[in-house]
């Protein structure tokens, strides 16, 4: 569907987070199994727990804005999942590949950071109250996964991997 109004621009990118999460949903587990910190892996099932509860509440906005929920294939977070599963594949040490799953696991962040923060302007500028309070719920979660995989990576993964890399943490 073309995007003719503000809220038609509303629904089309609702519909590619909502398919962005159902991939990290998908994705988050099976990242968890691969972690060697018990912190990230952790964060990381906390996340997946988090984003059923995103997924809910985008069914919820859908239902609120009297649409069919379906997604829209989110190429971008297909392209960030794909890079997180490569890091696997590189063969670096344990501690190392955490390092760089937290990475990729920002760069997912600051996606849905980014989508969402657009989605909430969007619904506020088309008079959404409760779409735009929704989202914004989802923007502070997505903003508080980001500030707690940071701290994680700066208070303990990284300093570990620098460890097994014979640089002093």
């Amino acid at each position: 569907m073309a995007a003719k109004t503000m809220q038609d621009l509303l629904i089309e990118e609702l519909r590619d987070i909502y398919h962005a999460e159902k991939q990290i949903l998908k994705a988050l587990p099976k990242l968890a199994k691969k972690v060697n910190s018990e912190a990230l892996r952790a964060a990381f099932e906390e996340h997946a727990e988090q984003t059923k509860g995103q997924i809910e509440r985008l069914e919820q906005i859908f239902e609120e804005l009297d649409t069919r929920t379906r997604g829209k294939p989110c190429e971008a977070m297909q392209g960030l999942i794909e890079e997180a599963n490569e890091i696997l594949e590189m063969g670096m040490a344990p501690e190392v590949t955490d390092a760089a799953l937290i990475a990729a696991a920002q760069k997912v962040e600051h996606y849905e950071i980014a989508s969402y923060g657009t989605l909430h302007a969007y619904a506020q500028g088309c008079g959404l109250t409760k779409v735009a309070q929704l989202l914004e719920e989802t923007l502070n979660e997505e903003k508080e996964t980001d500030k707690k995989l940071n701290k994680l990576a700066i208070n303990d993964v990284n300093k570990k991997a620098l460890q097994v890399s014979g640089k002093a943490a």
